[in-house]
């Protein structure tokens, strides 16, 4: 998949994805030694985007598994077609007086690759193609999906009692997120390279910025990203990440705006802070004006 972790580096950065040397290591690694990576940090700063990135850049094929919490297995893994099979069991009850056919027969006939669901865990381990699995938040996911996911990154394979033992003919590469909302079991951790994804520097972050958004003008990004630094050093419910940064920079653009200053601040606030609180507090702390009637 790569050859060293400046091949990661730059074919990530060929699909906008601007990788530091931590990230591209950990990524070089998990294919190398077919590993899952465990990303954790905040929201909105890159997680999620790596897996796409990894799966655009490979050329590979990306099968998510978004968690929540109250997901399990049947969505998760498998489940059997009941509808369908409600309606063979019918078909073959009516035949039954003709022909004689017997429960049993019916039962087999009900629980084969026909009457099979698949789900994410299970598609990605039955692809024969390049496949990156991403599961997405797993920190909101019961403690049951978790000893689920634990059978399935252990292995990669699974086991449906009617129709055997699946195991994974091309293993994918999986990247498995969280947002540290609770611990993950040391037993996740375990089989997994670990990988922290933090709020970048104002330098990288323009970076991005630029990469991202076609067209912003060099100087607006470094006005947007010491503004974001910025919010984040006031103490808000929830921080602005790059993934908003991104935003504001289409904000502005979609504005015709070439300056971001106070005025234009205060008035666009509502692109990266989503509680009245922070802006209360973003507008006292920067001293924004306020926005006319």
């Amino acid at each position: 998949m790569f050859s060293s972790p400046d091949d990661v580096a730059a074919q990530l950065g060929a699909v906008g994805y601007l990788a530091d040397t931590a990230t591209a290591t950990t990524v070089f690694l998990a294919a190398a030694l077919e590993r899952p990576v465990l990303v954790e940090g905040p929201a909105g700063v890159g997680k999620t985007e790596l897996a796409k990135a990894v799966a655009q850049a490979s050329g590979a094929e990306l099968i998510r598994l978004q968690c929540y919490e109250g997901l399990d297995e049947a969505r998760a893994l498998y489940e059997w077609n009941y509808r369908k099979q409600l309606l063979r069991i019918q078909a073959s009850a009516a035949d039954a007086g003709a022909d004689g056919v017997s429960w049993e027969r019916t039962h087999e006939d009900i629980f084969t690759e026909e009457f099979l669901l698949t789900r994410p865990l299970l598609s990605a381990i039955r692809r024969d193609g390049p496949t990156v699995l991403l599961i997405d938040e797993a920190d909101k996911t019961d403690i049951e999906v978790e000893a689920l996911l634990l059978e399935v990154l252990s292995d990669f394979q699974v086991t449906i009692p009617e129709l055997g033992t699946v195991a994974a003919t091309r293993r994918p590469f999986v990247v498995v997120t969280s947002n540290a909302t609770r611990e993950l079991s040391e037993a996740l951790k375990r089989r997994c390279l670990y990988l922290h994804i933090g709020y970048p520097t104002p330098r990288r972050e323009r970076d991005i910025v630029l990469a991202r958004v076609p067209g912003i003008a060099a100087q607006l990004a470094e006005q947007l990203v010491r503004t974001a630094a910025a919010l984040r050093g006031l103490e808000l419910k929830k921080a602005p990440s790059v993934a908003e940064s991104i935003d504001w920079a289409r904000t502005l653009i979609a504005l015709g705006a070439d300056d971001l200053d106070d005025a234009m601040t205060a008035r666009t606030l509502g692109v990266v802070l989503k509680h009245v609180s922070d802006h209360e507090r973003a507008v006292k702390e920067l001293g924004l004006p306020a926005l006319p009637d």
